[in-house]
């Protein structure tokens, strides 16, 4: 066991020194950039030019729009600074003499401004090019390796609408020619995927400026598979042992005063509301409510775990330049859960949540990477608590046989907690299930049990997520499936295609048997041939286009038409029924029952 642990380590090890060149090459590829930006543009002023996990960026004030005709050229002269070897150099000024340096520079003097007064303040220099900067960067800019500029968007300075409009381009950087086609492949593949363009094109869902940024219109067959994810979570969760409960979606400032999301969480809260000269705001957290149901009663040692489940809507103030189609929004529904239980209880709880999450990822289809997170510097509640919850995670993940990284200091200021990253079909990390320990609203709502001892305990808290905002998670499974939903979460499961007129008849009273089973059926006895209905049935990425004619109504079957172009040709009714209705009970990825 010793053995693989420490195989593990050395493997986690040796991701993030990856992980680590790759920033430091990327992020000198930014000062690459910059300074062939400056060249074409001798009055740009520079932003901040950081490495991201697709690449870098830089953000530029500039005299006028940029073309790709620019991209291409300043792609071109970042090839040229490379073969030149220029040396990077640090070295460390004061803040006055910072502040010297750049006073043309007025994104700059910002930085240095709100730096604090303790911090060492460095600036890197290669060939005629000086930023302000902590790197690290590569020893010399032929080391910034295979550069590819990808796009120019607008990016408010500091993300604020209220600041200047800077042009943000966005390139990319890998140690070898074959990691860069390889990543333009999978980037050309996420655009194909991207679920803003799938949802248009399958009708999914849409955002209306009349109703406002960040909120999201369900269409029918988007909220079909919502409903699907939501029933088949819900359904989950009983089996488990949780209680559902619904909170309301606005309440006084008196209850966000008391858990302190007033104090800590309010730049994200919306501005409150009169109401009978009181204010109340929207909700943004499900979890002060069902503190307060967990308080409504006097609770026993013998009543707990009390599991209290909700798909709770809630609102969070985001930024119109950080809103992203589904994925980032300013109302969603969260797959909340908070558990209540004895301090003895804790690691059990979170087996439980292992297995649920753990569960669901095999459902659909995600593979997954596991983090713990521990005590930050500035927290609440005593060591020996941190200690316990902390052992609690790492007990529990270790009891499921999970490799977990540990991520120092990284946890919330109320307790410790694991996060579960999906990794999609393109190897792309999504925010998964989140399961964390909760010192600090107990402590400020006093929720207690009666102990065995006949005295007044404090309960330990998780709070969980497994699905997280269901905008985001069908956003994710979107893409995840390039709209090829599996076929239990396919909004319309099959369509039949009569071949004629005459078999209209017959292809109505087939959708109603299927209708019947319980599949989602659509009848297309338009006047378009065949083949195009076909077509459009699988551009719709309909699992099963089901062909009727007169061999069909004679044998009471149906010619199997797969999304994936495969024909199976005639097929009892019976049979199909029997196939499709095994791939939906077992939620299978595939479209028909594998062969025995």
């Amino acid at each position: 066991m010793a053995d693989v642990a420490d195989e593990m380590d050395l493997q986690v090890e040796a991701k993030n020194q990856k992980e680590m060149d790759l920033a430091r090459m990327r992020h000198s590829a930014a000062h690459v950039m910059a300074q062939a930006v400056l060249e074409k543009f001798p009055d740009a002023k520079l932003a901040i030019g950081p490495a991201i996990d697709t690449g870098f960026y830089y953000d530029f004030d500039l005299p006028r729009t940029l073309t790709p005709e620019d991209l291409d050229g300043i792609e071109q002269r970042m090839k040229e600074i490379a073969a030149e070897k220029h040396q990077f150099q640090r070295d460390e000024i004061s803040r006055e003499d910072a502040a010297e340096f750049f006073k043309d520079e007025p994104y700059k003097l910002e930085l240095i401004d709100d730096l604090p007064d303790d911090e060492v303040i460095s600036r890197y220099t290669h060939d005629t090019f000086v930023d302000l900067c902590r790197g690290p960067h590569v020893e010399d800019t032929s080391r910034i390796g295979h550069v590819r500029l990808l796009s120019v968007a607008g990016a408010y300075w500091r993300g604020d609408e209220k600041r200047p409009m800077l042009q943000r381009i966005y390139g990319t950087s890998w140690p070898s020619e074959q990691e860069l086609e390889e990543f333009l492949q999978r980037l050309e593949e996420a655009q194909r995927r991207d679920h803003r363009k799938l949802g248009r094109e399958l009708d999914l869902f849409s955002v209306s400026e009349e109703i406002g940024a960040g909120l999201i219109l369900w269409h029918p067959k988007g909220a079909m598979v919502r409903h699907l994810v939501e029933r088949f979570e819900t359904d989950e969760h009983l089996k488990r042992g949780y209680d559902i409960v619904y909170t309301p979606h606005i309440a006084s400032q008196a209850i966000y005063q008391k858990s302190g999301h007033l104090e800590t969480y309010s730049e994200n809260m919306y501005a409150p509301m009169d109401i009978e000269g009181s204010p109340f705001y929207l909700k943004p957290m499900n979890c002060p409510g069902h503190v307060m149901i967990f308080n409504s009663d006097v609770r026993s040692y013998r009543d707990l775990p009390i599991r209290y489940a909700e798909l709770g809507t809630v609102y969070r103030y985001e930024r119109s330049g950080t809103l992203h189609g589904m994925l980032r929004v300013r109302g969603f529904t969260q797959d909340d859960a908070h558990i209540f239980c004895r301090p003895d209880q804790l690691q059990g709880e979170i087996a439980g949540v292992l297995d649920l999450a753990m569960y669901f990822a095999e459902v659909f289809g995600y593979e997954f990477e596991i983090f713990l997170a521990t005590k930050p510097e500035k927290s609440i509640g005593s060591d020996e608590n941190w200690d316990a919850a902390t052992k609690a995670l790492s007990d529990a993940l270790e009891s499921k046989n999970l490799a977990y990284t540990v991520e120092e200091g990284e946890g919330a200021f109320y307790g410790p907690k694991v996060d579960i990253k999906f990794l999609d079909s393109l190897g792309r990390e999504w925010t998964g299930p989140t399961i964390q320990v909760d010192f600090n609203l107990p402590e400020r709502f006093d929720a207690n049990y009666i102990g065995e001892d006949g005295g007044r305990h404090r309960v330990a808290m998780i709070h969980r997520t497994v699905l997280g905002s269901m905008e985001r998670f069908v956003g994710g499974l979107i893409e995840h499936f390039a709209g090829a939903f599996p076929v239990w979460l396919a909004p319309i499961q099959a369509l039949i295609v009569p071949i004629a007129d005459r078999h209209a008849e017959y292809a109505n009273n087939v959708a109603d048997r299927l209708r019947s089973a319980g599949l989602r059926v659509e009848v297309d006895d338009g006047s378009d041939r065949m083949q195009a209905k076909i077509r459009r049935g699988q551009m719709q990425q309909i699992p099963y286009m089901l062909v009727v004619g007169d061999k069909e109504a004679e044998a009471d079957a149906v010619a199997v038409r797969l999304r994936s172009n495969e024909n199976l040709g005639a097929m009892p009714i019976d049979d199909f029924l029997a196939n499709a209705g095994n791939v939906i009970e077992s939620k299978s990825l595939e479209l028909m029952p594998e062969s025995e």
